[in-house]
């Protein structure tokens, strides 16, 4: 009888006792939530995705490292996978100075962001999201063949598209504004990535995307 009287209360104990919380993770995080600050300063869990269409593209996931060692490369839609931060260090690896040295490019973010939160005093991951959103177009020009002729037609530009459109023109903005420039390669990121965030027309990145959707519309 005492020990039924044991197991008895040993079950009213944890039927009161609180369940642990659930720890969301990103996908393939291995251990690091989405709590976790992105190079130990900046909370990704406070970034705002406005652009719905954006946001299941835009991975904000909190990483120990942002270098995964290209393990979405061979899946389908798997960069969709991979930090945004990681993205975009890939995407300044197009220049001979940067090719191949993704610890220098990392670096250089790091120091942008550092410097956008000091300017602003905002989180500089919040930045980089407004800067995406206001350099992705919404749509572009595909041409179609009607017999022996080519007509220009307007057509809506994918979500995974629209990133890889608006990390690729941030990056050559950068890229152009630092060649031969004293100003630091950082200050020039920070600055692009700023102009873009406030949809300026001083962003290269904002300018591009305007081209392509002023074509876009006199082709509909």
């Amino acid at each position: 009888m005492a020990e039924e009287e044991a197991e008895t209360e040993e079950t009213e104990e944890l039927a009161h006792e609180e369940p642990d919380p659930v720890v969301p993770m990103g996908p393939d995080t291995e251990g690091s939530a989405i709590g976790d600050y992105l190079f130990d300063r900046w909370d990704p869990s406070d970034v705002v995705i406005e652009d719905r269409g954006l946001a299941r593209y835009v991975n904000l996931s909190g990483q120990f490292s942002v270098h995964t060692g290209a393990r979405h490369a061979n899946e389908w839609f798997g960069k969709s996978e991979v930090n945004i931060v990681e993205r975009f260090a890939n995407q300044l690896m197009r220049t001979e100075e940067y090719t191949g040295k993704k610890t220098k490019a990392i670096g250089v973010i790091e120091d942008a962001f550092a410097h956008i939160a000091e300017e602003t005093d905002t989180n500089p991951l919040q930045i980089l999201v407004d800067a995406l959103q206001n350099a992705a177009p919404r749509e572009e020009v595909t041409r179609l063949r009607y017999g022996g002729i080519s007509v220009p037609k307007a057509v809506d530009t994918a979500p995974s598209r629209r990133v890889d459109w608006a990390l690729r023109n941030l990056t050559k903005g950068v890229m152009q504004t630092s060649y031969k420039n004293k100003t630091p390669v950082h200050l020039c990121l920070a600055q692009e990535l700023l102009d873009a965030a406030n949809d300026s027309q001083d962003s290269y990145a904002v300018n591009k995307k305007n081209e392509v959707e002023r074509v876009a519309g006199s082709a509909r």
